[in-house]
């Protein structure tokens, strides 16, 4: 198979020159993610009203982590792109980033508390990678920034057969789904708004001319063997 279909990033210095940094601001939240939000202060008890706990929660250990913290509830991001929050109401999250909405929060906290600190996390971040890769599935991200590179790397990399140069990229944004095939032979790639990966995006490999001839015979193969089966028996039956 020749280089060029193979390796990945091939004239990676002249694409880093014309790096987009605008990707790397971190994930814009969206409709239906879910969030945990925490506060905190000095005077912790002045913060107790902003953080929800788990509820329903049989006892302590169901209401705490492993490092003693209460688990907090998520707040579920709602079609319109709100949370309700506690003391502050109705807040629009939609298409700001984690840290940009820790900012808006701290500043409205800090009309009740003394110096916050606020933390939020999206905690729904998923990722599926199917076709020709070694370990297709479906992959908890715990990190907001994650790369297609990465990606596949969780799912074992594509096997020899993946078509390198046409990988498809599937999102659902603002209800409807968007898509693009990106070439990872081309380091243009890195400059491509769908090479970080967002919130159940879906990564397809597409297997490559070899492996469907391959497939094809494979099949064909079964059929011919089914049919010589058959005449063998009808010329066994016939010379009896």
């Amino acid at each position: 198979m020749p280089r060029k279909e193979i390796v990945y990033f091939q004239g990676l210095e002249q694409a880093e020159k014309q790096l987009n940094v605008n990707q790397l601001k971190g994930l814009k939240i969206k409709p239906n993610d879910l969030l945990t939000i925490s506060v905190s202060a000095a005077e912790q008890e002045a913060a107790i009203p902003f953080n929800l706990p788990v509820t329903g929660a049989g006892n302590v250990l169901d209401a705490t982590s492993l490092s003693g913290q209460p688990k907090l509830q998520s707040f579920l991001v709602d079609g319109d792109g709100y949370i309700d929050f506690p003391i502050l109401g109705m807040l629009n999250v939609k298409g700001v980033n984690r840290n940009e909405l820790a900012q808006s929060l701290k500043q409205q906290i800090s009309k009740y508390v003394q110096d916050p600190i606020v933390t939020v996390r999206i905690v729904n971040f998923q990722i599926s990678v199917l076709g020709e890769v070694t370990r297709p599935g479906t992959f908890d991200i715990s990190d907001e920034y994650i790369s297609l590179p990465q990606a596949l790397g969780l799912a074992g990399d594509m096997s020899i057969y993946g078509k390198r140069e046409n990988v498809l990229v599937m999102r659902e944004e603002n209800g409807t789904t968007l898509h693009q095939y990106l070439d990872l032979t081309n380091a243009d790639v890195i400059n491509s708004p769908f090479y970080y990966l967002q919130q159940n995006d879906v990564v397809y490999v597409e297997p490559n001319s070899a492996q469907r001839q391959a497939s094809s015979y494979n099949r064909n193969s079964s059929v011919y063997i089914s049919i010589a089966s058959v005449l063998v028996s009808l010329i066994v039956l016939i010379t009896r």
